[in-house]
């Protein structure tokens, strides 16, 4: 398969995985609690995993063990932190929290950026090779289950009906397209592998801002052993789909 064939087979990925919330109305609110921190604590693994184990040694092999390419996982890291301060980024992965309907337009625009920055990492990681465009769309759909099934959760509970809430989060979904062909078509013109350590820096800065931080509060130490191990689970896999 060529590069566009994996671009194309990746989007596909993506939207059908923006499907994946309407299974929130199959769930109890108790499960749904207990499944999702687990969820949180496995993508979290596996974005950390994603940026040290794949993108980090590439950056260096596409463009040198230099100042700059550092430089660029910093700028990641800054960039999704401006962000967040100024666009409701960081997603909520309860369903029970209280959020209002303007919010939830809010985060169906912050999620469609978000997908859009995802097709670019992971379209220009498949142009630098197969192998770290597969392990880096790994890591960017281990983390967005947990976020569509959270935000799906929020929708419904904004008071969206679920086909209204379907058809609006596979529509955010969508800009990953965009994205992974904005990242195709200007390859010829620009050095597409600067976006691997950006991609890096924007994953760590996920798991260590976003996704991490969401787990720790839980004292019961049964939760801390089943957070530990699927945090521990989401690296193994991205260790063991190493190039």
């Amino acid at each position: 398969m060529n590069t566009l064939g994996y671009i194309i087979l990746s989007s596909v990925v993506m939207a059908l995985t923006s499907l994946i919330g309407s299974l929130t109305v199959l769930f109890s609110k108790k499960f749904f609690n207990q499944l999702i921190p687990n969820l949180v604590a496995f993508s979290a693994g596996a974005l950390i995993g994603g940026a040290i184990l794949h993108l980090i040694p590439e950056s260096i092999e596409e463009l040198g063990n230099e100042t700059g390419t550092f430089l660029l996982i910093l700028f990641g890291i800054v960039a999704f932190y401006i962000l967040e301060q100024f666009i409701h980024w960081h997603h909520c992965h309860k369903e029970t929290h209280d959020h209002k309907k303007p919010v939830s337009y809010l985060i169906l625009i912050a999620d469609g950026l978000h997908n859009l920055i995802d097709g670019l990492a992971v379209a220009a990681a498949f142009i630098v090779s197969p192998a770290v465009g597969t392990s880096t769309l790994v890591a960017v759909a281990a983390h967005e289950i947990p976020q569509e099934l959270g935000d799906f959760g929020i929708l419904i509970h904004s008071g969206w009906k679920t086909g209204k809430a379907l058809l609006f989060n596979f529509l955010s979904s969508l800009t990953f397209l965009v994205g992974a062909l904005i990242a195709f078509l200007l390859s010829d013109k620009v050095n597409i592998s600067l976006l691997l350590p950006f991609a890096a820096g924007t994953f760590i800065y996920i798991a260590a801002v976003d996704l991490i931080p969401e787990i720790k509060g839980d004292t019961k130490l049964k939760s801390k052993v089943s957070f530990f191990i699927a945090l521990v689970l989401g690296l193994a896999l991205m260790y063991l789909i190493r190039d």
